[in-house]
């Protein structure tokens, strides 16, 4: 059931994806002190940026229920944006460090961990909802950026926008129909910053120049 906050995600035991849910109880099952739940988005609702990721990973915001805390690809992110002053503290991979973010919010693409870090296009489909949701109820919202193709295409999904339409291009800045800009980037995983697909000069440029154009 849907929470009378129009900012929430799905509920804790929601089962409109079968494969995750069943996925996510065989989690619980082996590691009950893991969050093992819908990750929710995190970040102040008066953000004027919304960062879009994936998925959660398993050992990441999967077990520490905060998007991108835990594992390799919150690294580069979390660092980046409290470079450029988009948060506070120190980043520390646990939900208890203290980090704060600044006119920013982290959402995914899809709020449950799937297998193998990948989820079906039925899947993707199903949870873009709740972005659909979150990018009507963000009232400052100016800007999002999407790391990767797959929150690329949801993101344009989730406005009503048809995926053909705008291509993905890492670097990008797109001004969607609305007005606001979509700035394309490389997902920070380990596989993509391990192969130099992505390289932190990278990653920093692409933020960088979103928030020129951010203001």
């Amino acid at each position: 059931m849907q929470a009378t906050d129009p900012l929430a995600g799905p509920s804790r035991d929601c089962a409109l994806c079968p494969r995750l849910a069943s996925y996510r109880a065989a989690n619980a099952a082996e590691h009950p002190d893991w969050f093992n739940g819908p990750v929710p988005s995190f970040g102040p609702a008066d953000a004027r940026l919304l960062v879009v990721g994936m998925a959660p990973g398993v050992k990441g915001a999967n077990r520490t229920g905060r998007p991108f805390t835990g594992d390799h690809a919150g690294l580069l992110l979390y660092q980046t944006l409290l470079k450029f002053h988009r948060g506070r503290g120190t980043y520390k991979a646990e939900p208890d460090d203290g980090v704060t973010l600044l006119d920013t919010r982290i959402a995914n693409a899809v709020r449950c961990v799937p297998p193998a870090n990948l989820p079906t296009p039925a899947e993707v489909t199903t949870c873009n909802v709740y972005l659909q949701r979150e990018l009507q109820n963000l009232p400052r919202l100016k800007a999002v950026l999407a790391l990767g193709v797959l929150a690329h295409a949801a993101v344009l999904r989730a406005c009503g926008i048809p995926v053909t339409r705008i291509r993905f291009r890492h670097g990008a800045i797109h001004e969607l129909p609305d007005g606001t800009l979509l700035a394309d980037s490389y997902h920070v995983s380990r596989y993509n910053t391990s192969t130099k697909r992505l390289t932190a000069e990278m990653f920093e440029t692409a933020v960088k120049d979103l928030l020129a154009r951010l203001g």
